[in-house]
């Protein structure tokens, strides 16, 4: 965990935005010692945004096997994506 103070923003944006950019990690900034803002990199950010996005999907999918509800069969989602494309 990478923390500095919020001065540090204000004072040397490079050099924590190239800190970022180099550990793919986020940095905390603090004010007046307590936690306040964090800033991370634009590509880490992506990443971070798409898994959170595929952890929800998945366990939407695990809550409906655990309460029994079927999805589809391999086959019929190819068939339904295959009317998708054609539709389009």
């Amino acid at each position: 965990m990478i923390i500095r103070p919020s001065a540090a923003i204000r004072q040397n944006y490079n050099e924590i935005a190239e800190l970022c950019r180099k550990t793919s990690e986020p940095v905390f900034l603090t004010k007046n010692g307590e936690g306040d803002v964090v800033v991370m990199d634009i590509e880490a950010y992506n990443r971070r945004e798409k898994m959170l996005k595929l952890r929800e999907e998945l366990v939407a999918v695990e809550e409906d096997r655990l309460a029994g509800r079927n999805g589809v069969s391999p086959d019929e989602l190819e068939q339904y994506l295959k009317s998708v494309i054609d539709e389009a």
